[in-house]
């Protein structure tokens, strides 16, 4: 089994194993929050997330691609055994904790596939907008990839 730790921004990855826990409490088991408090050296993240990684299969979700976890995050990835995934939100999590029976390589496609394929533009307006069409064509193209 591949494990699954979100790196975040205080307090996002914890919210984000709140949510996974509620929506998949069973699942939720293999999922590990690492929040990164304002501040916080970058040594010390690193630090943290090594000790949560501990040379098993692990599938690393970071918030911010170019910010400091997904930097740590990255600096503790071997893209072997472990792998790094920025962009984190809900669907990509339960994606990857419905999942994690897989090997880190395919559960990191899977996590990908899951984040994308979370974002649909929807509509504000009434049924009857003109725009709202076009909205739910772009949205099934979208999910059709």
């Amino acid at each position: 089994m591949t494990q699954v730790i979100v790196v975040a921004h205080e307090p996002l990855a914890s919210a984000l194993l709140a949510v996974a826990s509620h929506a998949f409490p069973d699942c939720a088991r293999t999922l590990q929050a690492l929040d990164v408090p304002a501040g916080e050296d970058p040594l010390r993240t690193e630090t943290r997330l090594r000790e949560l990684v501990d040379g098993r299969d692990t599938l690393i979700l970071a918030d911010v691609f170019g910010a400091t976890p997904c930097n740590v995050a990255q600096r503790v990835a071997d893209g072997v055994h472990v792998r790094v995934v920025a962009g984190v939100n809900a669907p990509m999590v339960w994606r990857a904790l419905c999942y994690a029976h897989e090997p880190v390589e395919s559960l990191a496609a899977r996590a990908h596939g899951g984040a994308v394929q979370g974002v649909v533009p929807c509509a504000g307006t009434s049924p009857q907008h003109p725009s709202t069409k076009a909205l739910r064509d772009a949205a099934r193209h979208a999910q059709d990839q």
